[in-house]
């Protein structure tokens, strides 16, 4: 499916330039707190978050289970957009599938998984175009650097997206912060394990668990018999 056939699917009525604005907040706001904190916070929350009242959320959206199929359908359009620019913009076949492992880190692809476990419109034709343009396309990615000799021949598009998952999946206690700072380190030393060429250069120093209980605890509340 291209990309014009999924926009059309996902059509819908003009909104005005303002109400499409705060449509794009809350599902911004919305987005972020569910990879904080899962998808049972308080939808007065995410209002707040979006600098919108708690009306204009439900006007945009009646319940919670319509905001996580929108944050989900928003999400997997991000990445797919990214993965497009890499192969459009990127003229070796493994700097492309880098780039795009790296920017699904960044849009926190793994939040994505438990969200679509419970989206139960996940057999929309919406989502069900959107899952299949992410196919395509990390598809396409591993088998142009299959073909171009960087890739090895027995790595599929799963063990892409498994990779890339787990490493943007929060370790236990560490929160979203140790993550950042530590998944695009490590996500180029797997996929430098996935070809035999000249190593990447590492971001940063080689991490410590110290390092990462380090992190872990600045997460930590602190009470104030601590302060």
């Amino acid at each position: 499916m291209t990309t014009a056939e999924t926009a059309a699917v996902r059509e819908r009525p003009r909104l005005r330039a303002d109400a499409r604005r705060n449509r794009e907040r809350i599902v911004g706001a919305a987005r972020e707190m569910f990879v904080e904190s899962g998808a049972d916070v308080p939808l007065d929350d995410v209002a707040r978050r979006a600098g919108v009242g708690n009306a204009t959320l439900y006007r945009h959206f009646a319940d919670r289970r319509e905001l996580v199929h929108e944050v989900v359908l928003s999400v997997l359009e991000r990445i797919i957009g990214r993965g497009e620019a890499a192969m459009a913009e990127e003229p070796d076949p493994f700097a492309a599938l880098r780039r795009f492992a790296h920017s699904a880190a960044e849009e926190k692809v793994a939040a994505v998984c438990p969200l679509l476990a419970e989206d139960v419109d996940k057999c929309h034709p919406d989502m069900i175009a959107m899952r299949e343009r992410l196919d395509d396309v990390v598809e396409e990615l591993v088998e142009r650097a299959r073909a171009a000799g960087l890739l090895r021949k027995d790595i599929g598009p799963g063990d892409l997206m498994m990779i890339v998952t787990h490493l943007s999946r929060p370790l236990p206690g560490t929160g979203c912060a140790a993550n950042d700072r530590f998944v695009h380190r490590h996500l180029d030393v797997m996929l430098d394990g996935l070809r035999d060429l000249d190593p990447t250069p590492l971001t940063g120093s080689a991490v410590a668990v110290r390092d990462l209980r380090r992190v872990g605890r600045a997460q930590e509340p602190r009470h104030e018999s601590e302060s």
